[in-house]
Formats: C-alpha cells, structure tokens, sequence
C-alpha cells in the first residue's frame, strides 16, 4: 500500500499539513485520501504532469492536487525526491475550478496565494490556455453532452503536446463499479444533502471519445489498495 512507502508518507504529511488551517475536517480529509487514492502517487511516480507548467484541475474539491504537486516539489529542492522517480513539475502555475462554496473556502484556506482556485461550474468556466487539464471523478455527475462538452473545451484549451489526465469509473467494471457508484451518492449526500444523478460510461467508451478528440491515448487501472473499478485515461495531444 502507499502508506509503506516512506517517500509517500512523507508527501502525504506534507500535503496535508496546510489543511489545519482549514479546519479538522479539511486536514482528516486531506491525509484519508492522498493516502488512500492511488492516482496520487501514480502522478509522481509516473511522472505524468512533469513537464507541465500550467496546470488546470476541473472539480478540484478541496484542491488536494494543488498541494500534493507542492509539496513534491518541496521535497525535491531540499534533496529528498528519489532518484528513480521522473521530476514533479517546476515551479506550476496551478489553477483549480470547483462548484462547492465549502470546497473553495478549505482549499483558499489552505493554499493561500499558492494556487488560483475558482469557485465556478466546469462547464462554464474559462479554461485559459493550459499544458495539462486534470479531471478525477468528475465528469460522471453530468449528463452526456455536458461530458462531451467539457472535453471538447478541455481539448481546445490544451497547448501543443498538453496532456490530459481524466480518472473515470468503468462502467463494465462489475461490483467494484457498483460500490463506486454506492460510495459517491452517500458523500454527495453528506456534502450537498441530496442524491446525485449519475451519468457513468464503460472506460472503453471514454477512452473512444478522447480518440474522437485527436488524443494519443493510454489507459492504466487505478484502484490498487481500493474497492473500487476504476481507469485513469492518459490522453496526449501529438
């Protein structure tokens, strides 16, 4: 699991620890799911954000990436980032869009003047011009052509050679789909106290539309250490 590595654990502490500025919860949140969420450590270790300079999260919640992708960069100046690990991205511009006034309010908190976080509905906003566009466990609470729509937009607003990085359920992924689907209404409800509508697809239906799009595409599981039946899509402008 992610929590036995000690690179992990340590980025983990410190992405979380501006959180306490945010209140218990934002901190308890922050640790629970850098820890737990394998797409995280995968964008490390991956290197799949690298050489990104702009970098655009669509629903970024509490703006966990944003601080995730600082404090990796910490870690590297002072000498502490493995050598067998690609770089984390140099000195970003890190921008985050989310619909949840709460949301907005514990990342602000948080990230202070580190990141722009934009309290706006992803379907509306400007994206500006971009390198890389992140979009995990999103795009499921809209319906079709909303999705369509964002990636389109999405697709125009990346730069030559951006990159985008969209983690979704597979609908064809049997229970661990199904207990996805069960876990995202029941924080839903927690959070906006009402049950979501949700507009799921099969991973290979995803993959498609990104094709559709010009995106150069890979797909990689990304539910290690979890329940759950869920892709992380790469799709790479050429």
């Amino acid at each position: 699991m992610k929590g036995d590595d000690p690179v992990i654990a340590s980025l983990v502490d410190a992405a979380s620890e501006p959180y306490r500025a945010a209140g218990r919860f934002a901190w308890h949140f922050a640790r629970g799911k850098l820890k737990g969420d394998p797409a995280f450590a995968a964008i490390l270790k991956r290197g799949l954000l690298t050489d990104s300079a702009r970098i655009l999260d669509l629903g970024c919640g509490q703006g966990l990436l944003a601080s995730w992708l600082l404090a990796a960069q910490a870690a590297r100046l002072a000498g502490r980032w493995p050598q067998e690990w690609p770089p984390p991205p140099a000195h970003p511009e890190l921008l985050g869009v989310e619909i949840n006034p709460r949301e907005v309010a514990r990342a602000r908190a948080a990230l202070g003047e580190q990141a722009r976080i934009v309290e706006g509905d992803i379907r509306h906003v400007d994206y500006g011009s971009v390198d890389a566009i992140v979009i995990l466990d999103v795009l499921h609470f809209t319906d079709h052509a909303s999705q369509e729509a964002v990636l389109e937009r999405a697709r125009a607003a990346l730069r030559s050679r951006g990159r985008l990085l969209l983690r979704v359920g597979d609908a064809e992924g049997g229970v661990g789909f199904g207990l996805s689907k069960l876990v995202d209404r029941i924080v839903a409800l927690a959070r906006r106290h009402r049950l979501p509508r949700l507009t799921c697809r099969p991973a290979r239906e995803w993959r498609s539309l990104l094709t559709g799009l010009g995106f150069l595409t890979e797909a990689l599981p990304m539910s290690q250490g979890t329940p759950f039946a869920n892709v992380l899509l790469i799709g790479k402008l050429p």
